[in-house]
């Protein structure tokens, strides 16, 4: 069943973006990702253009991220405290991502720094996640006197006006997960990706947060800062195609429904590797995309 995407200028097949949407929201609730770095790449492959994809992706990310904040909500699954300080660093950092992605469109580059930007983040994080993963299965063999983990980094201990987090059980600086959200809110502009990807591991090993609540926290965090950049996008790019977003979207809010039921199930390190499995293969994918020469070199676009 093909429909015509408007803002895309082009026709897909309905039942192939819901499907694609599903399998999103299924990621979504059961590791606490938006989906977004799985959705804008695979849109990229199947003839959406680059900025179109990245703009309804985070459209869809947000109505992905309601479902799944109801679905942990309701396990007492969220720190609401911790999730509007990251929140308030979204925001920041998607104001900045705005501004930057307008510059990028403009000079005619933006195709080419999205695709760059996801080789080296996704091959960085699946290699990272996928080495921890594996070492808490017991793939890999753990170093020898290796010290245990501390309940937070560092230099996380340093930073100046601790705030007391009682949901995640912590004592620290509000600095730290504000930084996240910064870097999180910036790489949603720009990527089109919740940040949940990277904002997951590192409120578990960096803040310390309680694994009860990162993925309920993460997900409120993405709501936020995803609803802003459609904002964004929508005002600024004129990016967003509605028709897109809505098709992820019908596809998204079920699977996010039933991968928050499987998540209290599933092992949390057999969820991480999957994860990382994906991500490497996404990032392969996009490598080969870089240096693959086209049927047709030079294009013309009449405007």
């Amino acid at each position: 069943m093909d429909i015509y995407l408007p803002i895309a200028g082009l026709s897909v097949n309905a039942l192939v973006i819901v499907a694609l949407g599903g399998v999103v929201g299924l990621l979504t609730g059961m590791i606490g990702v938006g989906g977004g770095f799985l959705t804008t790449p695979i849109l990229i492959f199947y003839g959406i253009p680059p900025a179109v994809a990245v703009a309804s992706a985070t459209t869809q990310i947000t109505g992905t991220s309601v479902s799944g904040v109801l679905a942990h909500r309701r396990r007492r699954g969220v720190d609401y405290r911790m999730g509007a300080v990251i929140i308030v660093g979204g925001l920041v950092g998607a104001l900045v991502g705005g501004f930057l992605f307008r510059i990028l469109q403009e000079s005619g580059q933006i195709d080419t720094v999205i695709a760059l930007l996801y080789v080296v983040l996704l091959g960085t994080i699946g290699v990272l996640m996928g080495k921890e993963s594996g070492t808490a299965l017991g793939i890999f063999k753990a170093r020898e006197g290796k010290k245990a983990p501390r309940r937070h980094n560092p230099l996380i201990a340093v930073l100046p006006m601790r705030w007391r987090f009682y949901q995640s059980g912590l004592y620290i600086s509000p600095l730290a997960p504000f930084l996240l959200g910064l870097g999180a809110g910036m790489l949603t502009v720009l990527l089109g990706v919740g940040g949940g990807f990277i904002m997951v591991p590192a409120m578990i090993y960096l803040l310390g947060m309680s694994a009860q609540v990162v993925v309920g926290t993460s997900l409120l965090q993405i709501l936020a800062v995803t609803a802003a950049t459609t904002i964004i996008h929508a005002t600024t790019t004129k990016s967003v195609d509605i028709v897109l977003a809505g098709l992820l979207l019908l596809g998204s809010v079920i699977g996010a429904q039933f991968g928050a039921r499987f998540a209290q199930k599933a092992k949390p390190e057999l969820l991480r590797m999957f994860l990382a499995i994906i991500i490497l293969a996404v990032a392969l994918r996009m490598a080969i995309g870089l240096g693959w020469r086209p049927e047709e070199i030079y294009t013309v676009q009449l405007l």
